[in-house]
């Protein structure tokens, strides 16, 4: 009779190779020292990091194959497919970073977004208050004219 607690051999396992379609990746802003996986350094641009295709690919796949496997074997076959190493606890931040960073970048579009809207109004405000006070272009310096102090 077999022990109830015992599991059966599921043998050897071998997870599917990466099918890697033609896909589109922008380079993205470098936040950290190190560059993630599926990035590298833009030699051009410091600031800017380069998608290396491939191994985003396959980061996909592995994010479907974590529902099977475990980080280990899934870090181990990204290692392995691409060439580039990553340790399973890099894959765990490397997964639950992305979705902080789609949130940041949607983050820093509403700044940027409110900031040409203020920036909108603060021209509007020059041009109103130039045009109240009579000043030339070329004399105005916004900062050195307060409309408290000015006499005309």
């Amino acid at each position: 009779m077999s022990n109830p607690r015992s599991t059966p051999s599921l043998g050897r396992w071998i997870l599917p190779q990466p099918d890697i379609k033609e896909k589109k990746y922008i380079r993205i802003p470098k936040i950290g020292a190190a560059p993630p996986f599926g990035y590298v350094d833009d030699p051009d641009d410091p600031l800017l990091l380069i998608p290396v295709p491939a191994e985003l690919e396959a980061l996909e796949k592995a994010r479907e194959y974590i529902k099977q496997y475990s980080y280990r074997q899934v870090a181990a076959w990204l290692t392995t497919t691409t060439g580039r190493e990553i340790s399973h606890t890099g894959l765990v931040k490397r997964l639950d970073n992305e979705q902080g960073h789609k949130n940041r970048a949607k983050t820093y579009r509403k700044l940027a977004e409110r900031y040409a809207l203020y920036l909108k109004k603060a021209q509007e405000y020059e041009e109103k208050y130039k045009r109240l006070c009579g000043i030339e272009e070329e004399d105005f310096n916004f900062k050195a004219v307060s409309p408290r102090h000015h006499r005309s």
